[in-house]
């Protein structure tokens, strides 16, 4: 001590105290404002809605180099023949039937799926049980199975909803059943230590934490459900007499009405766009998006 006061050299200088009063902070955001081109790309449907318009181009001007309304209508002959029945009510009637029968086969396949997983994931049996019928009957097509269930059930709707739960059961017990067991562990423990056994356990635990992968399957469903359906109308609209949106279809295109042929076909992909960007989309934005469970 005594050298730091002999040797000043050794001594930190001591600076001045200062005190400057600063203005008040005003935040000011900062807009950056990108160009009109770059915001307009940014907005999904409009992408999706330019995909579909260069596509409806290529349609017509390959029915127009093709000039045989037989084989191929336009894009704006298929408008016509759209229009018309809309307007005459028969086609919005076929969709009306379709879309029916397609709701009770795809509750009915949703509800028995999730049984199945549910006793899948709480018992061994189950999971035997699950992996035993899928690799059974997962393959099999499930418009293979309409004679039979037009002998089982007869020429009604019940032949119809039987197909549609087979093509929707499978596909989404396996996408759930594979959701449920990439659950952490450390949630699992969670539920545990709350309490939460047998179904509880599955409605607040696995479920919300296994939804990406649900939403995965109950999309398969639909699309498997939607595509089995217009298959199976066309074989059981010829055999009963009326039918839905397949029926619909078949009978034009056997009374050489392809303008209409293309306007059910229409019909079938408007609405598979309408359930996978609107009905899906919205569930998935207020659900796994909203919570940060997918990008």
């Amino acid at each position: 001590m005594n050298q730091h006061v002999l040797n000043p050299r050794l001594t930190p200088p001591i600076r001045p105290e200062v005190d400057r009063a600063l203005a008040p902070f005003v935040e000011a955001p900062v807009e950056r404002v990108l160009p009109l081109s770059t915001r307009a790309w940014q907005q999904g449907w409009l992408r999706k809605g330019l995909i579909l318009a260069v596509l409806a181009l290529a349609w017509e001007a390959l029915a127009r180099w093709q000039n045989n309304d037989l084989l191929l209508p336009g894009f704006l002959a298929t408008l016509s023949a759209l229009r018309e029945g809309l307007a005459s009510g028969e086609l919005l009637e076929r969709v009306q039937i379709s879309l029916a029968v397609l709701a009770q086969g795809y509750l009915a396949g949703v509800g028995l799926a999730f049984l199945l997983t549910t006793l899948a994931v709480s018992t061994q049996f189950g999971r035997d049980l699950l992996s035993t019928l899928t690799a059974m009957l997962n393959p099999l097509p499930a418009i293979a199975l309409l004679p039979l269930a037009l002998l089982w059930f007869g020429l009604g709707s019940a032949s119809l909803v039987f197909v549609l739960v087979h093509s929707v059961l499978w596909p989404l017990a396996l996408n759930t059943f594979a959701g449920f067991q990439g659950v952490p562990e450390t949630l699992r423990m969670a539920g545990r230590n709350y309490g939460l056994t047998g179904l509880a356990y599955v409605r607040q635990m696995l479920i919300p934490a296994a939804l990406p992968a649900i939403l995965s399957g109950l999309k398969i469903g639909w699309a498997f459900a939607w595509r089995t359906l217009i298959a199976a109308e066309l074989v059981f609209g010829a055999a009963s007499g009326r039918g839905g949106l397949g029926w619909y279809i078949f009978q034009n295109r056997n009374e050489l009405y392809t303008d209409r042929v293309f306007a059910g076909l229409l019909v079938v992909i408007a609405i598979g766009l309408v359930v996978e960007n609107i009905v899906f989309a919205t569930i998935e934005r207020l659900t796994v998006r909203r919570w940060g469970m997918v990008r």
